[in-house]
């Protein structure tokens, strides 16, 4: 299975959503409301949004803002990506910091899920997307996307 997984980095995130998240159906989420959320999607597809840690950052999930029970069982109307790392650092003296909003909306609700990134500037900041493009188990879900970190 892992040798299907893409990748996408923050720069290419709303693209991203708009030709292969929005449209699309959770069945399932998970997460641990810190390092991860992983969601599995009615056609087979999955999705986790982490950090892949390396040396000097730390990036988590700071808040989810809605309840995630919203996005299950409609079609997701509106997946987007904004950030900050001008404004209003969680820590006077973090280096460099970048705060990530992500935004996922069905017609029962919305949800905003902010993530805060820090380093020593060198580092990245960014939340790291693992994309399986079809034919995930529900119980290999669960192994590899759900308890991966």
């Amino acid at each position: 299975m892992n040798n299907n997984n893409i990748i996408i980095w923050s720069v290419e995130q709303n693209e991203f959503f708009k030709n292969n998240i929005i449209g699309k159906t959770i069945i399932d989420i998970k997460t641990d409301n810190y390092e991860y959320i992983s969601f599995l999607f009615n056609d087979g597809s999955a999705m986790r949004m982490y950090h892949s840690q390396d040396c000097c950052e730390s990036v988590t999930i700071d808040d989810i803002c809605g309840d995630l029970e919203d996005l299950i069982g409609t079609p997701i109307l509106t997946a987007e990506l904004r950030t900050n790392f001008n404004d209003n650092p969680k820590d006077k003296y973090d280096d460099s910091f970048t705060w990530s909003f992500y935004t996922f909306r069905t017609v029962k609700g919305t949800v905003d899920i902010r993530w805060y990134g820090t380093s020593n500037g060198y580092y990245s900041e960014d939340v790291d997307i693992e994309y399986h493009p079809s034919d995930i188990t529900y119980d290999n879900w669960q192994k590899d996307f759900f308890n991966k970190y």
